[in-house]
């Protein structure tokens, strides 16, 4: 089985560094870093010996997080936690949540409380996408959310040791068209490439959330997109979901770097990719803005996989992961 990818950047960079690094040889996704002095680290896919547990736990929980994100005085999207059947008490069931998203105004996201990755993230216009969404998270997850849908640029800013080290601009799964092939070769031929170069690519075209936005945008899979067009098949701008990105590490402002360094800093994190909505430009001075969520093992593989120049700022983020986990006291 083909190595993780940070196994696989770990076993490239550590030697420059005087650093062994053995991985699980099973499936290549846990590995031990050995350092100098016989110093051991160890970490799983891209969850690494950084973060403490409780702040990465806390993290990973996406109601847990907004709750102390806007007790500090952070932005965060109006919305609220529900329950499937076994939780779902006190009004806080699925019928519940459903008079919620009325109450807040259609269209709204749901979104899974305790997966990653963009799983399950749908944003639904109607009672019947509603259900058949919070159907799907609750078959994988326990809790949901249901938040105001925000307009905006969606960003992603990585955060380490109280630096922001790299930015990019998330935009969702799409395809653009080319006057000859229909909408279903174009969707499978970029699944094919996406599956090509990332190994943490969730895309897959049953996906119920993209037949959805193939029935609002008025077309099928026998369509022919004209040249240029372009067709927005999920609304969530996850990367492992097929989402693109293009950086914008130098044009973020300096208040939003501060945001970013803040933020993770009282979250308890030192790693950490601090996902934002922009009503604007992340350019220029923060005028109105959400903090989306958090990430405590936020991936970069495909910054490696778009171009030499991405490749060699992931290969020097790694090269400091390395360092700060040499540098971790426990």
């Amino acid at each position: 089985m083909k190595p993780s990818f940070s196994g696989m950047m770990f076993k490239r960079l550590a030697r420059r560094a005087g650093i062994r690094v053995h991985l699980e040889p099973g499936y290549g996704i846990v590995g031990q870093v050995r350092f100098p002095g016989n110093k051991k680290k160890y970490f799983r896919g891209a969850r690494f010996d950084l973060n403490r547990l409780g702040s990465s736990i806390v993290a990973g929980d996406k109601d847990y997080a907004n709750y102390f994100m806007k007790k500090m005085g952070y932005p965060t999207a109006l919305g609220k936690a529900f329950y499937g059947d076994r939780w779902g008490r006190n009004g806080r069931d699925i019928r519940a949540a459903y008079k919620y998203a009325k109450q807040i105004g259609f269209p709204v996201f749901v979104k899974p409380n305790n997966l990653s990755q963009g799983e399950g993230v749908a944003k639904v216009f109607t009672k019947a996408e509603f259900y058949r969404a919070v159907r799907f998270i609750l078959k994988r997850d326990e809790v949901f959310l249901v938040q105001r849908a925000l307009l905006g640029k969606d960003y992603r800013l990585l955060v380490l040791d109280g630096e922001m080290v790299s930015a990019y601009e998330r935009f969702p799964f799409s395809v653009e068209g080319n006057g000859k092939s229909t909408l279903r070769d174009l969707v499978r031929k970029k699944i094919k490439k996406l599956f090509r170069e990332r190994t943490d690519v969730q895309a897959r075209i049953d996906d119920p959330r993209i037949i959805s936005s193939i029935r609002r945008a008025g077309i099928s899979w026998n369509s022919i997109l004209s040249k240029g067009r372009r067709v927005y098949l999920l609304h969530n701008a996850n990367l492992s979901t097929g989402g693109d990105a293009i950086d914008v590490s130098k044009l973020v402002h300096s208040a939003f770097r501060r945001i970013a360094v803040r933020v993770t800093r009282d979250m308890g994190l030192r790693y950490c990719g601090v996902d934002l909505m922009v009503k604007g430009d992340i350019s220029r001075s923060p005028r109105k803005y959400w903090i989306l969520e958090l990430n405590a093992a936020p991936g970069v593989e495909y910054y490696a996989s778009s171009g030499s120049e991405n490749r060699r700022r992931v290969e020097r983020i790694y090269l400091r992961i390395l360092k700060a986990m040499e540098r971790s006291r426990s």
